[in-house]
């Protein structure tokens, strides 16, 4: 990871309190879709997720029914074998990687089930979906995880 996306993980740690209570915040703000999702395209197109990788190296996304279906299918595998060689249940009832860094991910940070990757992956680091107010305390704990989204929160507190 280089210098410039350690920075912004490093701010989001030392300000965990101070992004807590701006996320608490933020579900009142009429206008948080069109923020996050103009921040979203403008810090996407500067940023090459594979010189990070830290979402793959240090949390799990949530494995669906279909998720799971697709990618055994995609190794040739058997449901079962797959869930039991790379996933395990969480307490909330989810189906999770066993482990970090995610299997999948290669030396180079690419992921070697790209083309059928979970939905969860698909869509993270969630910042540019509807309805961001739902999704708030996720966006928060992604602030600690994603280079993108720790930026996002320092420059919601200049306006």
């Amino acid at each position: 990871m280089n210098n410039d996306l350690k920075k912004h993980l490093n701010i989001a740690v030392q300000k965990k309190k101070e992004n807590k209570k701006l996320f608490a915040s933020l579900g009142r703000r009429k206008d948080l879709d069109d923020r996050f999702h103009s921040m979203h395209e403008e810090i996407f197109q500067r940023l090459d997720c594979l010189t990070c990788a830290n979402c793959c190296k240090t949390t799990s996304p949530i494995f669906r029914p279909i998720d799971i279906e697709r990618i055994a299918k995609h190794l040739k595998t058997k449901v079962a074998t797959f869930t039991d060689t790379y996933l395990r249940m969480d307490e909330d009832g989810d189906w999770v990687l066993k482990s970090s860094p995610c299997a999948f991910l290669d030396e180079q940070n690419y992921c070697q089930i790209y083309d059928v990757r979970p939905l969860a992956c698909r869509e993270y680091p969630h910042t540019d979906r509807k309805h961001m107010h739902q999704i708030l305390d996720l966006t928060y704990r992604n602030t600690l995880v994603c280079p993108a989204v720790a930026e996002m929160a320092e420059r919601l507190k200049s306006v």
